[in-house]
């Protein structure tokens, strides 16, 4: 972010703990040798250092949830307890998200389509941010099959995404971007963000969402 954002910490002056909005950055990529932990890590900074965000990495790659689901209304099956421990507590917890997700022939990975469909309540009247990388295409057109997806589960998707193209050329050795558009176009991505989050938060507790 750059150093006059105002909604970047500085002096001291962040918001009440109580007050900041809970963000679940959620690492689709589960592949070996994977190039998400880069784009996660830069994306991770800026949450951490928006005044009005506080993050928990929800990385996918530690969570083995299963594709097999049970039937409507039925218990989980055997074995997937530990997984849905170690993930859904933290989506329902959350006031926003951020999916930071490569592109798999045109579409996202398996492994978040999993964690979408493993919830429900968890999603409903909450907003969400796309953080994508790839090829020519720099994981748009995961995007946007995400954002029909999401929309099905009352979710809020924001317009404004920050996209890699050719992502592994974009980073340098420590790991920062190359251009700084990219520093600018997170800045206003997690600002809408917050906004929405603060909306839907404050809308909810006068009058709750019926999903």
């Amino acid at each position: 972010m750059s150093e006059n954002s105002p909604t970047e910490k500085s002096h001291g002056e962040d918001r009440a703990a109580e007050d900041r909005l809970r963000v679940a950055m959620i690492v689709a990529s589960t592949r070996e040798g994977r190039f998400a932990p880069v784009v996660a890590a830069w994306a991770r900074g800026h949450l951490d250092r928006h005044a009005e965000l506080t993050a928990d990495t929800v990385d996918l790659a530690e969570i083995p949830l299963p594709t097999v689901l049970p039937a409507f209304d039925g218990p989980p099956p055997e074995g997937t307890a530990e997984a849905l421990a170690a993930i859904s507590p933290r989506l329902a917890a959350a006031d926003a998200f951020v999916i930071v997700t490569p592109e798999y022939n045109h579409s996202y990975p398996a492994p978040l389509k999993a964690a979408i469909d493993w919830h429900n309540a968890e999603w409903h009247a909450k907003p969400v941010a796309f953080v994508s990388y790839g090829g020519v295409s720099g994981g748009l057109r995961a995007v946007e099959h995400l954002r029909g997806v999401l929309a099905e589960l009352h979710s809020v998707t924001m317009r404004n995404t920050v996209s890699f193209h050719g992502g592994w050329g974009c980073f340098d050795e420590e790991g920062g971007v190359r251009e700084p558009a990219s520093d600018a176009a997170a800045t206003v991505m997690l600002d809408q963000l917050a906004w929405w989050a603060h909306a839907l938060r404050d809308a909810k507790a006068v009058r709750p969402y019926q999903g």
